[in-house]
C-alpha cells in the first residue's frame, strides 16, 4: 500500500471513531483499535522488507549476527510499545500508556547493555 492509501485509511478510521463516540463511546474505541490494528499490519509488512534488506547488507559486511538481532528486537519493541500506548491513549488510559512506554524504554536499555559492554571491552583492549 502507498502512503496515500494508508493516510486515507487512517483519517477515515479516525473520523468514523469520532462519529461513533457520539452514540456509544466504546464503539469509537473499537473503531480506533480496528483501524490501528490494520495500520499496524501494514507496518509489519514494511518492517519485513527492512529486515530482509538489513540481512542482505550484513551478508556483505563481516558482522556479528547478535548485534543485528539486538537492533531488530529494539525496533520491534519500539513499534509495539508505540502502538499499544497509542491505543491506550485513545481509550483515555493515559496512565497505562505511560507505563507501557516506561517498560519499553527499560526493555530497550536492557537489550542494549550487552552491546555497550562489548564496546567497552573493545575500547579497553585498544587502551591496553
Amino acid at each position: 500500500m502507498s502512503v496515500m492509501q494508508i493516510g486515507i485509511i487512517g483519517v477515515t478510521g479516525a473520523l468514523l471513531a469520532v462519529q461513533l463516540r457520539g452514540g456509544k463511546a466504546e464503539f469509537g474505541i473499537y473503531m480506533s483499535a480496528a483501524a490501528g490494528i490494520f495500520l499496524f499490519a501494514c507496518i509489519v509488512d514494511r518492517l519485513g522488507i527492512f529486515v530482509e534488506t538489513v540481512r542482505e547488507i550484513s551478508s556483505f559486511i563481516d558482522m556479528d549476527a547478535g548485534y543485528l538481532s539486538t537492533m531488530l528486537k529494539m525496533i520491534g519493541v519500539t513499534y509495539i510499545a508505540e502502538f499499544a500506548s497509542g491505543i491506550c491513549r485513545d481509550a483515555g488510559n493515559q496512565t497505562i500508556a505511560s507505563q507501557i512506554e516506561i517498560f519499553s524504554k527499560l526493555t530497550i536499555l536492557t537489550l542494549g547493555l550487552p552491546v555497550m559492554l562489548a564496546l567497552l571491552e573493545t575500547i579497553k583492549e585498544f587502551l591496553s
